[in-house]
C-alpha cells in the first residue's frame, strides 16, 4: 500500500492494524445483528445468504488480482536488474577491444558508473539519495559515451565502435526502464478499495453469524490469513524495504566489481 499514510509505517505494523480492524468490524457486525434480534426476535434466523457469499467472492477475486499484480511487478523489477547487470558487464568486457590507453580510461569511468548504480539501490526509499545516484549515473555514463563517440571518429576503431556503441546504448537505456519500474506500483485506489472491501466483508460475516456464540477460531483465522495476504502484497510492492527484497538480483551488479578490480 503505497500511499503516504500507509508508507509511513513498517509493513508489520500496518498488518497488525489491519488484523485488528478486521476483528473489530466482525465484532461490530455481530453486535449489530444481536441488537436487531432484541428489537425483532423473529429476525433471529435470518442471514445474508447469497449477499454474504457474493461479497466474500468479490473480495477473494480482488485479493487474488492485486496479489498477482504485485507479484508480476516484483518479477519485472528483478528481471530488469539482471538485464542491467548483463548490459553493464557486456560494455565493460568490450573495453578490452581498445588499446591500453583508451581501455584504462574506459574502465576508470566504468568503475565510477558502477558505484553510482550500486548506490542507486543502496539508497533504499530515500528519494533524495536516489536522485543523487541517478544524477551521478548520468554524469559518468555521459563521460563514457563521449569517449566512445570520440574514438569512433578514428577509422581504426570502426569495428570496436560498432560493438561498443550498441552496448552503451543498452546500458544507458536500462537506467530509465529500471527507474520507471521502481515508480510503477499497484495503484493506491485498488489497494484502498481492497482494504474497504475486506472490512465490509468482515462486518457482513459478523452480521451473518446465526449462533449466539461467535466461532472465534474461524474469525481469527480469517482475519489472520487476510491480513497476511495484504502484508505480502505490500512487501512485493515495495521491495526496497521489508523482508522481501531484490538483494539477490542486485548482487549480480555488485559482483561486476570483480571485472574492474585492476582499476583499484
Amino acid at each position: 500500500m503505497n500511499t503516504p499514510i500507509l508508507n509511513s509505517f513498517p509493513g508489520w505494523i500496518t498488518t497488525i492494524i489491519i488484523f485488528l480492524l478486521i476483528l473489530l468490524m466482525n465484532w461490530l457486525g455481530f453486535r449489530y445483528k444481536r441488537s436487531e434480534i432484541k428489537k425483532k426476535p423473529e429476525s433471529d434466523g435470518e442471514g445474508l445468504g447469497p449477499a454474504e457469499g457474493s461479497m466474500l467472492g468479490f473480495m477473494a477475486l480482488l485479493l487474488a488480482f492485486t496479489f498477482n499484480m504485485a507479484a508480476t511487478k516484483f518479477e519485472t523489477r528483478r528481471d530488469i536488474i539482471i538485464e542491467e547487470a548483463n548490459a553493464i558487464g557486456t560494455a565493460i568486457l568490450r573495453c578490452d577491444m581498445y588499446p591500453d590507453s583508451a581501455r584504462k580510461v574506459f574502465r576508470q569511468n566504468f568503475a565510477k558508473y558502477l558505484e553510482a548504480r550500486i548506490a542507486y539501490y543502496d539508497a533504499g526509499v530515500d528519494e533524495k539519495n536516489i536522485k543523487s545516484a541517478l544524477d551521478e549515473s548520468d554524469m559518468h555514463s555521459g563521460s563514457i559515451w563521449k569517449l566512445a563517440t570520440a574514438l569512433s571518429q578514428d577509422r581504426e576503431n570502426f569495428v570496436r565502435s560498432a560493438q561498443m556503441i550498441p552496448a552503451l546504448n543498452a546500458m544507458i537505456d536500462i537506467v530509465t526502464t529500471r527507474e520507471n519500474s521502481r515508480i510503477a506500483k499497484v495503484p493506491p485506489l485498488i489497494l484502498w478499495m481492497l482494504l474497504l472491501l475486506t472490512l465490509v466483508s468482515s462486518f457482513l460475516t459478523g452480521y451473518a453469524q446465526k449462533t449466539i456464540q461467535r466461532n472465534r477460531v474461524m474469525i481469527i483465522a480469517f482475519a489472520l490469513m487476510t491480513a497476511l495476504t495484504l502484508y505480502l502484497i505490500m512487501e512485493l510492492d515495495r521491495p526496497r524495504k521489508g523482508w522481501i527484497t531484490l538483494d539477490p538480483a542486485e548482487k549480480k551488479i555488485v559482483d561486476l566489481r570483480q571485472l574492474l578490480i585492476d582499476v583499484k
